[in-house]
C-alpha cells in the first residue's frame, strides 16, 4: 500500500483519515470555537470551551507520550522550529479572532459547516484561503517578511516544557504529559461537563486526531524516500494550499494539508446525514456576505501573522507547548469577543 500510494500520498491519506474524526466531532458533537466563545461570553455555558481545553489536555499527553515512545521528535514540528515573535501572535491572533467573529465561524467551523450544504461557508473557505496565501506569498509577503521575519530557533529553548525542564532539569516527556493531565483535570472541574459524556467522548476524539497527525506525519518523515514536514492540523494557510492543489493536481503532490481539509469536509458530510442536518443553504442579505467575506480575509491574514488558527494554534501548537500557543489562543478569544460586542451592541456604551 505505501508503495502504491507514495510518501504524499500516504500522508494526503493519514490526514484525509484523521480530518474525517474532526469533521464527525464538529457534527455530532458541536466542537466549534466560535460556538464555544459564544457560549462563554453570552450564553451561560462553559461546556463547550471546556470541551477545546480538554481536547488540548488529551493532545498534549498523548503527543509527548509519543515523544517518550520515541514516535515523534517535537523539535520537527513547525512551532518548535519557528524563533517566538510575541506581537504576531498577539496582533496576528487578534486579527483572526475579530475576523472569525465577522465571518461567523473560523477555518474548521466553516470547512465543517461547507461539509452541511452550507454554500456561505464555501464563499469565506475560498476567501480566507486567498487571504492566507496573499500574505504568505503574495504581494503582502514583502510586508510580512520585513515587519515579521522568521527565523530558525537557535540557542535558547523552543517551547515551554524545554524550559522548564532545562531549569529544572526533569525529562521533557514527563514534564509535558504532566502539563497536559493538569489541563485535562483542570477541563473536567466541572459538574457540567461530567455529565456531558457524549462532549468528553468528542473532545477526546479531537485530542487524538491532532496526535495521529504528528504520528503518521513523522512516521512517513522518517521511514519514507521523500523529504516531509512534520505536521498535524490547521485550517487557515493549508486551504490556499488545498485550493491550489485542486487546481493543478496533474503538476502538484497532495500533501497532508489537502487531505486534512478534505477529510473535515467530508467527516462533516457524514456527520450532517447522519443527524439528519444536510441541507443547502445560500446568504440572500448582500450586506452578511459582505461582512462575511471582510472577516474571511482578516482571518487569513491573521492566522499567516500569528503562525496559526484556532487549530493550528489552539491545539497543534498547543500539542507540542509551543510559547506561541497560548498568547494566541487568548489573542483569538479577546478578538472574537471583540467582534461579537461590535456585532451586538455596535460598541455602545453600557448603561
Amino acid at each position: 500500500m505505501p508503495e502504491l500510494l507514495g510518501d504524499n500520498g500516504l500522508v494526503a491519506l493519514i490526514g484525509l483519515a484523521s480530518g474525517i474524526f474532526l469533521g464527525l466531532a464538529a457534527r455530532l458533537g458541536r466542537f466549534c470555537t466560535m460556538g464555544a466563545i459564544e457560549d462563554m461570553l453570552y450564553g451561560g455555558s462553559s461546556l463547550r470551551m471546556r470541551m477545546w481545553i480538554l481536547a488540548i489536555g488529551v493532545a498534549v499527553m498523548s503527543t509527548f507520550a509519543l515523544s517518550a515512545a520515541g514516535m515523534m521528535a517535537l523539535e520537527r514540528s513547525y512551532y518548535l522550529s519557528i524563533r517566538w515573535m510575541p506581537l504576531a501572535s498577539v496582533l496576528g491572533g487578534l486579527m483572526f479572532g475579530y475576523g472569525m467573529a465577522l465571518a461567523g465561524n473560523c477555518g474548521y467551523g466553516c470547512i465543517a459547516r461547507l461539509g452541511g450544504g452550507d454554500f456561505r461557508a464555501f464563499v469565506i473557505v475560498l476567501v480566507m484561503g486567498v487571504s492566507a496565501y496573499v500574505m504568505l506569498y503574495g504581494p503582502l509577503a514583502y510586508l510580512r517578511n520585513w515587519a515579521f521575519m522568521q527565523e530558525d530557533v537557535t540557542g535558547m529553548p523552543p517551547g515551554i516544557v524545554h524550559f522548564l525542564s532545562a531549569q529544572s532539569g526533569l525529562g521533557i516527556a514527563p514534564l509535558g504529559i504532566t502539563i497536559g493531565a493538569l489541563i485535562t483535570l483542570g477541563a473536567l472541574a466541572s459538574r457540567e461537563l461530567l455529565t456531558a459524556p457524549q462532549s468528553i467522548f468528542w473532545a477526546c476524539v479531537v485530542g487524538l486526531a491532532i496526535t495521529s497527525g504528528w504520528a503518521g506525519s513523522y512516521w512517513v518523515a522518517t521511514t519514507g524516500f521523500t523529504a516531509m514536514p512534520v505536521v498535524s492540523h490547521s485550517f487557515s494557510a493549508p486551504v490556499g494550499e488545498t485550493l491550489l492543489y485542486f487546481m493543478t493536481a496533474s503538476a502538484r503532490a497532495p500533501s497532508f494539508a489537502v487531505g486534512s481539509v478534505a477529510g473535515v469536509a467530508t467527516g462533516a458530510f457524514i456527520g450532517s446525514l447522519m443527524k439528519g442536518h444536510f441541507r443547502w443553504e445560500a446568504c440572500e442579505d448582500p450586506r452578511e456576505l459582505r461582512r462575511q467575506m471582510t472577516g474571511a480575509a482578516i482571518m487569513g491574514a491573521g492566522a499567516v501573522l500569528a503562525l496559526g488558527c484556532t487549530v493550528g494554534q489552539g491545539l497543534s501548537a498547543f500539542s507540542v507547548l509551543s510559547f506561541s500557543a497560548p498568547v494566541t489562543f487568548l489573542a483569538i478569544i479577546a478578538g472574537a469577543a471583540l467582534g461579537l460586542r461590535q456585532l451586538i451592541t455596535g460598541f455602545q456604551p453600557a448603561e
